[in-house]
């Protein structure tokens, strides 16, 4: 009896699991894009300043930075420049949504460079402020970071970039962040 009430919990907590994952492949986004009947919304999350040394697709729908890096304000820590939340974030989101007569509870999808930093977090924070159905790539446009090796470091395997999905060194201006 302990086993099947173990098998039960189990399978639950599976299917629980299962059904918040958020987390979507560079692949599986760029297929639902090519349908033109998708009802979606693909958002590049990182700072422009970002995609200009780094790249772009030109598959995503609009460039709408969750943080911005804030040049007048340094992290010791860090080494780097802090970066803050967009206060625009949600406002320019549903911007883009009613601009393509969409609502709150169409697919959204956002993609960073990793995934892990602006990624989840933007989709998360959609979620909690009333887009239920926003989600992000699981590996970003840049993908993971190789651990050993001579290319340790670089971001080499996974990711939008690493899948063979159409990029390009160049952004287009027409769908880049500008405040």
């Amino acid at each position: 009896m302990k086993r099947l009430l173990l098998a039960g919990v189990l399978s639950l907590w599976a299917y629980g699991a299962q059904a918040v994952e958020i987390g979507v492949t560079a692949q599986d986004v760029f297929n639902r894009v090519q349908q033109n009947d998708a009802k979606l919304l693909f958002v590049d999350v990182r700072d422009p300043v970002e995609i200009m040394f780094v790249g772009f697709t030109d598959a995503v729908h609009v460039n709408v930075p969750y943080l911005l890096v804030d040049r007048g304000n340094w992290d010791d820590q860090r080494g780097t420049y802090k970066v803050t939340q967009n206060p625009n974030f949600l406002a320019d989101v549903r911007a883009e949504l009613e601009k393509r007569g969409l609502d709150e509870n169409t697919e959204i999808i956002t993609m960073c460079r990793s995934g892990s930093e602006r990624g989840k977090p933007s989709a998360d924070f959609l979620r909690a402020n009333g887009f239920p159905n926003a989600r992000y790539v699981i590996e970003g446009f840049q993908g993971s970071a190789i651990k050993e090796g001579p290319q340790s470091g670089f971001r080499l395997q996974n990711g939008w970039q690493n899948s063979g999905l159409p990029w390009s060194p160049k952004m287009n201006a027409e769908k880049m962040y500008r405040p």
